[in-house]
């Protein structure tokens, strides 16, 4: 089961994937800035009687973790990132100020265990994989499940496009060689579900995303 939360001012998507038999479940990104988009998550999750064993970040963006926190301290998850983007993660709210124009304060809890390219998570019956897609960021990566055939791709691959590189730690070059470590070793049919924006595929990218050509 995949559910959905479009989230915060910059509309980022925060994904909870469970499983049907077990009930586990694991968030992706939740970038729940007000207290009702938290309260929205965490209803869902209790009255599906769902069993959160992981926070995954993407990378590190302040708008992919506002609600890092809010699941520390309800389900007892810290967030799992990959390291490069740990100086990223301990300035996120000095990155949303300069965003936003004005002071914002927003606690996040201490990290996890970093995720790297040989991580693999289970859950219930799913395994999920970390595929290294630095250019975002430093760290960004990916995390993909073979066995349901999607991606979730934070912002370095969006439908028809991609994230941006003129933020810190951002490299054009390095992105978009990720994008194509992504076009040639993901299947055609594989499901792309973006930090922002509509789902895609990857053979629908690999044919028309002019990062792609």
């Amino acid at each position: 089961m995949l559910k959905t939360f479009i989230v915060n001012p910059i509309q980022e998507n925060c994904y909870i994937l469970s499983d049907d038999t077990t009930s586990e479940a694991v968030i992706i990104d939740c970038g729940a800035l007000f207290p009702a988009e938290g309260r929205e998550i965490a209803a869902y999750i209790d009255d599906n009687g769902l069993h959160p064993v992981a926070h995954l970040l993407t990378h590190a963006h302040f708008d992919h973790l506002f609600g890092a926190q809010l699941f520390a301290d309800r389900y007892g998850l810290l967030p799992r990132f990959a390291a490069a983007d740990r100086s990223i993660y301990d300035n996120a709210a000095m990155q949303a100020s300069a965003l936003f124009g004005q002071q914002m304060q927003f606690p996040v809890p201490k990290p996890g265990p970093y995720v790297d390219a040989a991580t693999t998570m289970a859950c219930g019956r799913h395994t999920i994989s970390v595929i290294s897609t630095p250019g975002h960021t430093p760290g960004g990566v990916c995390y993909y499940c073979a066995d349901l055939g999607i991606l979730f791709s934070g912002d370095t691959l969006f439908r028809m496009s991609i994230g941006r590189t003129d933020l810190p730690g951002g490299d054009y070059g390095t992105l978009c060689r990720s994008l194509h470590t992504l076009a040639d070793t993901l299947p055609d049919a594989t499901r792309v579900l973006p930090g922002h924006g509509p789902v895609t595929t990857i053979a629908d990218e690999r044919r028309a995303n002019p990062y792609l050509q």
